[in-house]
């Protein structure tokens, strides 16, 4: 218990005092989720958009590969993009392996099938509530998805925060493409695995309250935004808005 208490009093001194090392490693790491998260959804939520109101032959095996990717483990991802920016893979040219890069592009991949497969549910439920309409009015499967989307924006925007959660959270995938370098490629959670090993626990301490901090600011924002939400509907008496969207439109549509 007193090094249990001792590491906590450390660790908070650390976080109060500003130490550079500890402030290094969080900005490297909210910087890696930010752009893996945001190169994730630029792809997976026009994905997952189309996806949730397209039918073509092969959607169900399709649907069934993206729920399959939910379950890679995140070390699995890292292996693979290792092999891919290693020198003899097909993206050895680029020199990326052990860099900043790779771990953006190791996290930009585990979070996709995370953003496409949560969006595809939402666009889903929302053409199956007011699908139909969209359809009589002669909306094309494309136009249907994004003004489903716009819709259901609100919810898509839990997504996205609860993607770079996942980003931000993830270990195994980073510490093999990143190689955990000091200065360079080392993030929060890497270095937690890395300064525990060692034994120096108040900067691992340090680093998992500040990683609970962010994880625990996610979820605030996640609850914040799903009352707004609410209150919304609420006050606008229930009117669903993609029913005045696709309209208008449509009507400049040729």
């Amino acid at each position: 218990m007193t090094t249990f208490t001792d590491s906590a009093v450390t660790a908070l001194q650390l976080i109060v005092s500003g130490d550079p090392a500890l402030l290094a490693i969080v900005s490297r790491s909210l910087a890696v989720s930010a752009m893996a998260c945001a190169l994730a959804c630029v792809l997976g939520l026009g994905f997952g958009a189309w996806l949730g109101v397209a039918h073509f032959t092969g959607r169900g095996a399709v649907l069934a590969l993206l729920n399959t990717f939910l379950a890679v483990p995140s070390v699995v991802v890292g292996l693979v993009v290792y092999l891919l920016l290693s020198r003899s893979g097909p993206l050895g040219f680029l020199g990326w392996l052990f860099t900043f890069k790779a771990m953006v592009l190791a996290q930009a991949v585990l979070v996709l099938p995370v953003v496409a497969a949560l969006t595809r549910q939402v666009v889903a439920d929302a053409e199956g509530s007011h699908g139909e309409q969209l359809r009589s009015l002669g909306a094309p499967p494309f136009m249907r998805s994004l003004l489903l989307a716009w819709d259901e924006r609100y919810a898509l925007l839990t997504v996205v925060i609860a993607s770079f959660g996942r980003a931000i959270s993830e270990v195994g995938a980073v510490m093999i493409v990143g190689g955990n370098i000091d200065g360079f490629t080392r993030v929060m959670t890497t270095a937690i695995a890395l300064e525990t090993s060692k034994g120096d626990l108040p900067l691992a301490l340090g680093l998992g309250l500040i990683l609970l901090g962010v994880v625990l600011l996610l979820n605030v924002l996640i609850a914040l935004l799903r009352r707004w939400r609410e209150r919304t509907e609420i006050n606008d008496g229930g009117r669903e808005g993609v029913r005045e969207i696709p309209a208008r439109a449509l009507e400049v549509a040729p």
